[in-house]
């Protein structure tokens, strides 16, 4: 999630844009609320759908539950890699040593810089030339060193908003500046970081699909199974989609929940 000020604004002003699925405002109290309708609709067409047509959507189920547990597999060891790298990463990006601080920004423009598909494919075909890679390896590689980058802004950012006042109070205490920084610091960071990591979770779930590409049997590589063998495209794609659009609206809402309970404690 990005907040921007906009120039020759009001401070206050600011554009939100977020990776996660659409959440409704909890003061919005319809039950035709656009979340409802989106998570409650697709939730019951793919309950629907294998009871009204078993065939295909029953078979397609059958078909679907170890591509669902590799996808989070691969979303989950992706996540916590990249949370390391986004820890030391953030932590470079405002060390005072120069060299430290360059090397840490020039990673974090070149990652940018670069779709994350061109990244999947340069480490599995392009170092597989030199590095003997599993595609799981691979996969998981790319996953952690993109998301790492993101994960390093986000975790300066959450950094950089701890006030100076407590890092300045910790050192007139007697701490030194790690300690300050692994006591005091970091604890305050992760609370305000916690929404915009759940954010960039539900953004990594979607981008997962990604690793289909390099014959990861993920989800979408398991829908395109079937559907490469019983040339159902249509039923096949129409499952996975509901199925990801199923889990990114669950968990977009768990991290709004999050954030609301988050607010309320830090008032």
């Amino acid at each position: 999630m990005a907040a921007v000020d906009q120039p020759g604004t009001k401070p206050e002003t600011r554009i939100t844009v977020s990776d996660g699925a659409l959440i409704p405002d909890r003061a919005e109290g319809s039950l035709l609320s656009a979340w409802r309708i989106s998570f409650y609709g697709a939730l019951g067409l793919v309950v629907l759908l294998p009871i009204i047509s078993p065939h295909p959507y029953r078979e397609i189920m059958r078909y679907l539950p170890d591509g669902i547990l590799r996808t989070f597999q691969v979303t989950l060891i992706s996540i916590f890699f990249a949370l390391i790298i986004g820890l030391f990463t953030g932590l470079g990006r405002i060390s005072r040593n120069i060299l430290i601080n360059r090397i840490s920004t020039i990673y974090v423009e070149v990652i940018r810089g670069i779709p994350l598909l061109v990244q999947l494919f340069y480490i599995y075909f392009a170092l597989g030339r030199f590095l003997s890679l599993d595609r799981l390896v691979a996969a998981i590689l790319a996953m952690s060193v993109c998301y790492g980058a993101y994960m390093g802004e986000i975790f300066r950012a959450g950094i950089q908003a701890v006030p100076k006042g407590q890092m300045e109070a910790a050192l007139a205490i007697g701490m030194s500046r790690s300690q300050a920084l692994r006591l005091v610091i970091l604890p305050q960071t992760a609370r305000i970081i916690l929404p915009p990591i759940g954010n960039e979770f539900i953004a990594l779930l979607k981008d997962s699909s990604l690793v289909s590409i390099v014959a990861v049997s993920d989800l979408l590589r398991r829908g395109r199974e079937y559907a490469a063998t019983t040339f159902l495209y249509f039923e096949a794609y129409t499952m996975v989609a509901l199925i990801y659009l199923v889990f990114t609206l669950f968990f977009s809402k768990l991290v709004a929940i999050m954030e609301e309970r988050l607010n309320t404690h830090g008032r």
